[in-house]
């Protein structure tokens, strides 16, 4: 096991060994972790989907003979970073305390095939709307029973909506799945995660508060995977070089301050929108007349009202229920078939009326006023302190990545005693109106961050008109989501561990035509985003090996992942107009950047042997159809001496640009860029340095060899600007489908 951690934390910045700056250029895998083999897709018997105790995720995120192709596949692509995607549910889907020993050892076994490729990685466990079975992912089946909740019901309750059991499935809404946040299960399942001591006392499970309950097992179930990967002796600090946070986690009902309204800071709503009372009243059984919203041009719009009757049935389970299934003894305080919050005297079941609008809007305790604000500071924070203590009680030197709620204001932790030097904020951010409306609109988008935090006094202002506009407008929300760090957390890197864009942009025509040109403008204004907001890296959201045109990422009508089976692999080189025509040879030199700058020599050289690049292949259909890899398979720093200022890739004209306050490199551990051979072919590459001397050359990962700029250069500012080869549009739009006959898999 190495002593000397990869990577490590040094204020702002991730360092490597040789004291080099390293920026994370990542990738989230996979999303096919989500669900269970054989239990993913939508069209599988409700019956089979509903026992959650009997399903395996051995094999995800792929079969453990499928692990080099993708692994070698994204390193080709540039990534030198993954977020490594499970589930609590993927630990310990038997029961409380029984662990899945098969997919811990098969989990050992990707890791260690990852590590053949030189992947940074960092644990992720993975939530959607707390578990598979409440709309998302994440939690373990056996979680809802224990809370009381009966997931059979949740169709006829609408206490949450899922694909796998709506009455058309293919025709899901897409992010509906969303919505389920704000409904009955997940409220109760997370308020009860975070708060049950304060909000459901009488919630007692095996002696503890349900609070305490779920959460010692979450995290006892985290830091087993943690035991293993440490016992493992090859991996630790050399692969795996942290762990993230809870993901995506949200307060459930705590700070809502009226729950017979529907709280102003709830922006998402699509479908019926129950207020948390309401989902209370039809969780037990009684019908409620609902608003109903659809997505319009410029943000959800209420269009009507429904009745939603569940007949009687009810969302917890029955007085009489069998709880021999489960090893755990319920206190008789805690009464089945009964609202838990009736039963704190939230509203009266007998006569259907409110009795505490404001019950979850004040500390029990303190009185103290609750808003998303203090429940970061208070709940969630608590929470992380837990997990970081059990994850470094087994891993040291784990560099934690603290995830606190999306899009929300971080907690407030500079110079506080959580203000401790090894950790990262996890941000994540998606250009909402693209996501939502599934489409790349060039005309005009919203400032959300500005709107979130009162920028601006009102909606009109947050518009932004043009295509420029909009993408000055996502790195500037980036960028102030980056400052925004810096002022409560502290001085701590910020990575983007999600952020990404949905392909089946346009109703999917692009799958038809083989046109991605919404989809390249998309992707390449979020990674301009990301360029210019100062951050230290991302991992994209998302990889997933099971993506198909038809069902996309096989969950929940999402499709965000850049690679898809039925999409033809990227081409191994970009072929310039004149490439076939020239000569291979040394790169061309540009004058110097500035005038006082000293000469700067370059090459195309590795160990002394004239760099000649890989072989090319010329055929017709080699740019058709491989997903818009334009804009993501892009020109990046890999490690850098000094402290990187900005870097920025121009896709229209094809132009990277750097610069540093640089520190002087010696002979073995240059400055390094990562240059696409797609973009950047040897004999149309042109390199500009405003100082020293650089060279082209190959690394190699295991198989994979990937084009790489090494640059010597002094102390003091210094600049790079390296030029490749433009290309023109162009449709595919042959045999998309037929593709993956010629795919690997």
């Amino acid at each position: 096991m190495s002593n000397r951690p990869r990577l490590r934390v040094e204020g702002r910045s991730f360092r490597d060994p040789q004291n080099r700056e390293v920026f994370l250029r990542g990738i989230n895998v996979a999303g096919d972790a989500k669900y269970p083999q054989e239990q993913g897709h939508h069209s599988q018997a409700p019956e089979k989907f509903f026992k959650g105790e009997d399903v395996s995720f051995v094999g995800r995120p792929f079969p453990l003979e499928e692990a080099d192709i993708h692994f070698s596949r994204l390193r080709n692509w540039g990534y030198n970073t993954i977020r490594y995607i499970f589930t609590w549910e993927a630990i310990e889907h038997s029961g409380p305390g029984v662990y899945d020993e098969e997919w811990l050892d098969f989990t050992i076994d990707v890791l260690r095939i990852a590590k053949k490729y030189q992947f940074y990685i960092f644990m992720d466990p993975h939530q959607d709307v707390w578990s598979r079975l409440s709309g998302g992912s994440g939690a373990p089946t056996w979680t809802l029973y224990a809370a009381g909740l009966n997931p059979r019901s949740f169709k006829a309750t609408q206490a949450s909506l899922l694909q796998h059991t709506c009455d058309n499935p293919a025709d899901f809404p897409k992010m509906l799945w969303c919505t389920n946040y704000t409904r009955l299960a997940c409220q109760t399942m997370f308020t009860l995660f975070w708060a049950g001591r304060d909000f459901a006392p009488n919630a007692i499970i095996d002696g503890m508060n349900i609070q305490d309950y779920l959460q010692s097992h979450f995290i006892a179930a985290c830091k087993y995977l943690a035991q293993k990967i440490h016992k493992a002796g090859d991996l630790e600090n050399d692969v795996v070089i942290g762990w993230e946070s809870l993901n995506e986690p949200h307060r459930g009902l705590v700070g809502i301050q009226d729950i017979s309204k529907i709280p102003k800071e709830q922006h998402l709503q699509l479908g019926t929108s129950p207020t948390a009372f309401q989902g209370m009243l039809i969780g037990s059984g009684r019908p409620c007349r609902v608003a109903t919203w659809s997505f319009k041009c410029f943000g959800p719009r209420q269009i009507g009202d429904e009745l939603i009757d569940p007949n009687s049935e009810s969302v917890w389970l029955p007085s009489g229920y069998d709880e021999g299934r489960y090893p755990w003894r319920r206190d008789p305080r805690w009464r089945l078939g009964e609202c838990l919050w009736a039963q704190h005297g939230v509203w009266d079941p007998c006569k259907n009326i409110l009795l505490r609008k404001d019950y979850f809007s004040k500390d029990p305790l303190s009185g103290e006023k609750l808003n998303y604000e203090r429940f970061t500071n208070s709940y969630f924070l608590s929470h992380y302190r837990s997990y970081k203590e059990a994850i470094r009680g087994v891993s040291k030197d784990a560099i934690m990545f603290c995830q606190p709620p999306v899009m929300e204001i971080p907690p407030k932790l500079e110079g506080s005693a959580d203000d401790e030097p090894n950790m990262v904020h996890a941000v994540h951010f998606y250009d909402g109106l693209t996501l939502l409306t599934k489409r790349w609109n060039r005309f005009y988008n919203l400032d959300i961050i500005g709107l979130l935090r009162g920028i601006h006094r009102m909606p009109i202002f947050a518009l932004k008109f043009g295509e420029t506009s909009i993408r000055n407008s996502l790195r500037d929300q980036l960028r102030f989501l980056r400052e925004e760090s810096l002022r409560f957390m502290g001085n701590h890197p910020v990575v983007f561990t999600e952020i990404g864009i949905p392909y089946d942009l346009d109703k999917k025509s692009a799958y038809k035509s083989g046109d991605y040109t919404s989809q390249i403008k998309a992707m390449d204004a979020n990674h301009f985003a990301l360029e210019g907001s100062a951050s230290n890296g991302f991992t994209l959201w998302a990889y997933v090996a099971q993506n198909d045109h038809e069902r996309g990422d096989q969950w929940n009508g999402e499709d965000l992942s850049i690679y898809s089976r039925d999409d033809l692999e990227l081409p191994s080189k970009a072929i310039s107009p004149t490439a076939a025509e020239k000569p291979l040879g040394n790169l061309v030199e540009e004058e110097n950047m500035r005038v006082d700058s000293p000469s700067c020599i370059g090459t195309f050289a590795s160990q002394g042997v004239p760099y000649q690049g890989l072989s090319y292949r010329n055929t017709s259909f080699q740019r058709r159809g491989h997903r818009a890899a334009e804009a993501y398979v892009r020109p990046s720093p890999i490690r850098v001496h000094g402290k990187l200022e900005s870097h920025s890739f121009d896709l229209k004209n094809c132009t990277f640009t750097m610069s540093l306050q640089a520190k002087k490199t010696d002979a073995h551990s240059p400055s390094e860029i990562y240059l696409p051979d797609f973009h950047f072919p040897p004999t149309d590459t042109i390199v500009s340095v405003s100082d020293g001397s650089w060279e082209m050359t190959e690394r190699v990962y295991e198989k994979v060899k990937l084009q790489c700029l090494r640059w010597w250069h002094t102390e003091g500012w210094v600049e790079i600007k390296v030029k490749g080869v433009k290309f023109k549009a162009r449709k595919s739009g042959i045999d998309c489908f037929e593709s993956r006959k010629r795919q690997n898999l």
